[in-house]
């Protein structure tokens, strides 16, 4: 009988102490491999496309590694590691968040099937639902924030699976996973939370009631703005109904889990600089006469605070602001910044600013943007591991200049 690939992985890896609690040790020693690795400290590339078979040529079939677009060990660490960090049976990476997503989505879902998501969602898995799903006769249903601050009366039988993301993108929204996984288990949908923004070491969505996390690697996981990827973490018999999606290519290529196991050894540090340098700056920032709202974790209802604080260990180092005078004093104020640089994405050690109206929400309208709470003069931050004091004179010195 040929093993179960997820527990032969699994077991190729030297097990930790049991008295390891930390996550910082986990993510540093949790994927050693010393029978593989020659005695390298660090974890090695395997560069190939394509593994030689054993000498009896039937063999390759029970063999664990016959082309990369399956199985590669180098992808292997990596994913053991988010496995462990996440608490799930299973991890497996793909080429990018979206492939990420989009494996998870098609995988659980069929014709005549229904989702429930929220209306604040990242813009490519907003794309996914609205233009692709219903392509296949799979029903959307959206939800405006305060629909889904009542789960329960819009996860109904006949809904398959629900997808929340929070804390939200752009506007930092934050939603019960608890209350949703329990909504979801009454009608026997699966719940699908993207734990982008929080990562796991602020946020672990499978303890709380979720089935799968997903999450965008390119960002917080990766940290270093030089790799895109993603992850998909769960229950071993739900992930097994997305092994199969390998043959849509979005294969993690060897180099970029190279990459991103190196990053995982600082992730804690990085998420907890970035934990301080949100709390520092969402406290100067709330003071400035520039800004009249700040999105940040927690901060949009005494609600939301109460959820932020049951279910996040950290608030994480994203925020947006929404600037008095709009477009112009958004032009402005980009114009002014030092040390924050303009650009897409987030998550990595240097801080940046974005414009979602201009960005990951841009194929808005401007009525369906306002809905969500993208005004004109809304800007995503990403802050990265700078000092807090310097990067609080950055964005002052900004808005001062807005004039």
């Amino acid at each position: 009988m040929t093993p179960d690939p997820s527990e032969w992985r699994k077991s190729q890896f030297r097990p930790l102490p049991e008295w390891v609690e930390g996550p910082t040790t986990r993510l540093v020693h949790g994927a050693r491999r010393p029978d593989r690795n020659a005695g390298s400290v660090t974890y090695p590339i395997y560069q190939t496309s394509t593994f030689r078979f054993p000498a009896a040529h039937s063999e390759a079939v029970d063999g664990p590694y016959h082309y990369s677009r399956n199985s590669n060990p180098t992808v292997e660490g990596p994913a053991e590691l988010l496995r462990q960090l996440e608490g799930g049976e299973v991890a497996r990476l793909f080429a990018s968040g979206m492939g990420a997503i989009s494996a998870t989505v098609l995988s659980l879902l069929r014709t005549g099937d229904e989702v429930v998501a929220l209306q604040d969602l990242y813009g490519g898995t907003g794309g996914l639902l609205a233009d692709l799903l219903p392509r296949y006769g799979v029903r959307v249903r959206t939800l405006s924030d305060g629909e889904a601050r009542s789960p329960e009366a819009h996860v109904r039988p006949g809904t398959r699976l629900a997808l929340l993301e929070t804390p939200t993108n752009p506007t930092l929204r934050v939603h019960d996973i608890a209350r949703w996984a329990t909504a979801c288990d009454v009608v026997g949908a699966h719940l699908v939370v993207d734990n982008t923004f929080a990562t796991a070491l602020n946020q672990r969505p499978l303890a709380l009631g979720a089935d799968v996390v997903v999450q965008s690697a390119t960002k917080y996981l990766g940290g270093h703005s030089d790799l895109t990827a993603g992850v998909v973490v769960g229950p071993a018999a739900l992930l097994a109904r997305i092994d199969p999606f390998d043959r849509f290519g979005a294969t993690l290529d060897p180099f970029a889990a190279f990459l991103l196991q190196r990053s995982l050894g600082t992730l804690a540090l990085r998420v907890a600089r970035q934990n301080e340098n949100g709390r520092r700056v969402v406290e100067a920032l709330h003071r400035h006469p520039a800004v009249t709202r700040v999105c940040y974790p927690g901060s949009g209802s005494p609600e939301e605070e109460g959820i932020a604080a049951r279910q996040m260990s950290g608030r994480g180092g994203m925020l947006a602001i929404s600037l008095a005078g709009g477009a112009r004093a958004v032009d402005a104020f980009l114009h002014g910044l030092r040390l924050v640089q303009v650009a897409a994405s987030l998550g990595g050690v240097e801080s940046l600013a974005s414009v979602p109206r201009l960005t990951s929400h841009r194929l808005l309208s401007d009525e369906a943007r306002h809905a969500r709470g993208i005004d004109d003069g809304l800007v995503r931050i990403s802050l990265g591991i700078e000092d807090p004091d310097d990067l609080v004179r950055d964005l002052t010195r900004a808005l001062d200049g807005i004039g």
